[in-house]
């Protein structure tokens, strides 16, 4: 039995009509070049890419990673980069009612140029930015130009001119612009990599024309589950120039089941509720298969497909129980209704460059996660919102995955136009993931609320209690009121948390309560022994670093640096505490050890001994402890890190040890 509903909502009445000429969407592949601005030099480029990346394949730098070249490349930041290339239309083309231009990713500040009119300015890495073209274009050859400011000169004067200074994550320049700038974080620097901060048409361009209609979004998901069946929402958005009632319906193809339904004469977004009988579940790994759907929808006239869309969708209610109980407050998952302990990690992007990251590296990578029996990945919010795939692999695979929005180590402006950017920002990314049934939560940003309420942050940055009063308010507005209103009106079937974590690790009372990052084993240069004592609801970051092995070690040093004091090794450690922790460590469990290979080879042995202890001591606090992610799964560059896997994908000895105690 089958049972469906109409919701009305609004559409928008554009230009003239065209009958049944299907939508289409092409990925553009043109030929680009790059030069520096105020250069008279001109470069092969690769699209998608990054300047370093264009400029290391032109020989014009050597490798980034090598040695210390880190240093030596610190001057890209500071210049401005333009790019530019030929886009040929046909006569055809330009035919269509609409001509869009879409660049999925532009890395930040640019400046597009079409036949020398400037036609978008650009401000945030994390959205995509479509632009209707027709004015600017002719039937064929057009000049495109993308011209990119550096970060470092756009935000300058916002620095300069700001009432006070935010505390801007791990950067360690004079000019620190990292909060003000809608860009992954770890560009500018983080305590597990180096600063480098890009900019470059990042991900793909697409060219997508319609005409009369449109399906711009479609929205599934598991409305309810019983023994028997469950129910499943369908919502579908539509943009419109002129309706022809008669003529036009969609089709709805779900789970062996095809509904044809004419929109109605109000020109509303429609919607349908289906029923399915006894549904194959979709469970996260170990708990069962994680079985996909695939729903198809067809926006048809006079028999003839103008626009569809395919989503895999798995039938799933996914549920956090953040509540008092009779411990203090619980946090946990429930998947279908039924508990589950969390077992995974903090996962951050594979690489500085972002689109080297190629599909096979993704595939490997969340093979590696369910091998090693776990069900959940923290999306960190200092990275990106991540590729599909990433999210689509999960889906297949049954990872969970706890998404952060991309707020980390920072306080936050409050003005209007940050915040609106922010606003569209999170709209974007909530529409486009929701759909994933691996989607287990939002939230709201990484150890803002802990570092602002013990961290000392008022103290070292001398806010006056009226700076102080500002920055919460604009704190509270923008964690507890702007993204969690947008999270229920878009994607209401995912759990929101404002904050990780929710309680610090400072007192033994606040193991009892909800979500905790627990370093005092690191940066409190606990005791190992200490993971076992100190237990929280739902460990969402604990760990400790180790060495790659010395075949990834050779790949980024010459063999004059092997040694702990030599300036790469000093450069490629990026903890205040390090080397001399790790070292401490080997000694007070192994020996002295007796050579450069020795210490990387038991830094290793350390690590994998104290993510066992910290690992075993979780299970074992069930239902205590219901969550259990380390720091961290992967690398983004070749270096010493809290990383279980390498930047070139090589197993450390932790990861053995995680697969066997997650087992």
């Amino acid at each position: 039995m089958k049972f469906y509903q109409f919701f009305v909502l609004s559409l928008f009445l554009l230009s003239c009509y065209k009958d049944h000429i299907p939508n289409e969407t092409k990925e553009l592949d043109l030929q680009w070049e790059f030069r520096q601005v105020g250069t008279d030099n001109w470069y092969p480029a690769t699209v998608p890419g990054v300047v370093h990346t264009d400029l290391l394949n032109n020989g014009l730098i050597e490798d980034p990673y090598w040695e210390n070249n880190e240093q030596k490349l610190q001057w890209i930041e500071q210049e401005n980069w333009e790019y530019k290339s030929i886009l040929k239309l046909a006569k055809k083309q330009l035919q269509n009612d609409h001509l869009e231009l879409v660049f999925e990713g532009l890395d930040t500040y640019a400046e597009i140029y079409l036949n020398d009119s400037l036609v978008l300015k650009t401000n945030n890495l994390f959205r995509s930015w479509t632009l209707d073209i027709k004015p600017y274009v002719v039937s064929g050859n057009n000049e495109l130009k993308v011209l990119f400011i550096s970060p470092i000169t756009y935000n300058k004067e916002k620095v300069a001119n700001h009432p006070y200074q935010y505390p801007s994550g791990c950067e360690k320049v004079d000019v620190k612009v990292s909060p003000f700038t809608r860009k992954a974080a770890y560009h500018f620097g983080w305590d597990w990599g180096p600063r480098f901060v890009t900019c470059g048409i990042w991900r793909h361009i697409k060219i997508h024309t319609w005409n009369n209609v449109q399906i711009t979004d479609v929205e599934v998901y598991t409305s309810s589950i019983n023994e028997n069946d469950a129910t499943i929402r369908i919502r579908i958005d539509v943009d419109v120039n002129k309706l022809d009632i008669e003529n036009l319906k969609f089709k709805l193809a779900f789970n062996d089941t095809i509904i044809y339904s004419p929109v109605n004469s109000e020109l509303s977004v429609h919607g349908e509720y289906f029923r399915i009988k006894n549904p194959k579940l979709w469970w996260c790994n170990g708990l069962g298969e994680p079985h996909l759907e695939l729903l198809r929808v067809d926006l048809i006239q006079k028999k003839k497909i103008i626009d569809s869309r395919e989503i895999r969708y798995g039938i799933r209610t996914i549920e956090l129980v953040n509540e008092s109980d009779s411990i203090g407050t619980a946090f946990y998952f429930k998947l279908n209704g039924k508990p589950v302990f969390a077992k995974g990690a903090n996962y951050i992007p594979q690489d500085m460059f972002l689109p080297r990251v190629k599909d096979e590296q993704y595939i490997k990578l969340i093979s590696d996660v369910k091998n090693a029996n776990m069900n959940m990945l923290r999306v960190w919010g200092g990275g990106i919102y991540e590729n599909d795939i990433f999210y689509d692999l999960c889906d297949e695979n049954g990872i969970l995955v706890w998404q952060d929005f991309m707020f980390t180590g920072s306080l936050y402006p409050g003005d209007q136009d940050f915040i609106e950017n922010v606003f569209l920002e999170v709209e974007e990314n909530v529409i486009r993931l929701r759909n994933h049934p691996s989607l287990a939560v939002f939230c709201g940003n990484n150890e803002i609320e802990v570092a602002w309420n013990n961290w000392g942050w008022q103290k070292q940055y001398a806010y006056s209690a009226k700076d102080s009063t500002q920055i919460w308010k604009d704190y509270e507005r923008l964690f507890q009121y702007i993204i969690p209103k947008m999270v229920i009106s878009s994607a209401s079937n995912i759990p929101y948390t404002s904050t990780s974590p929710l309680s610090n690790w400072g007192t033994v009372e606040n193991f009892n309560h909800s979500s905790m990052h627990y370093w005092g084993v690191w940066h409190g240069r606990e005791p190992f022994e200490n993971f076992e004592n100190n237990v929280g609801r739902f460990m969402v970051e604990y760990g400790f670093q180790s060495f790659p092995s010395m075949e990834t070690i050779h790949k980024f040093a010459s063999d004059s640096s092997l040694y702990l004091a030599s300036v790469c090794m000093k450069n490629r450690q990026k903890s205040y505490i390090g080397n001399g922790l790790i070292l401490d460590h080997i000694r007070q469990y192994y020996h002295e050890p007796k050579s450069f290979e020795e210490i990387v080879n038991l830094s290793q042995e350390v690590q994998a001994k104290g993510i066992q202890m910290a690992i075993h001591s979780h299970i074992n606090k069930q239902p205590h402890c219901m969550g259990s992610l380390f720091w961290q799964l992967n690398d983004c560059w070749p270096g010493p890190s809290w990383s279980v896997i390498d930047y070139y994908g090589k197993h450390k000895k932790a990861y053995e040890v995680v697969k066997e105690e997650f087992k």
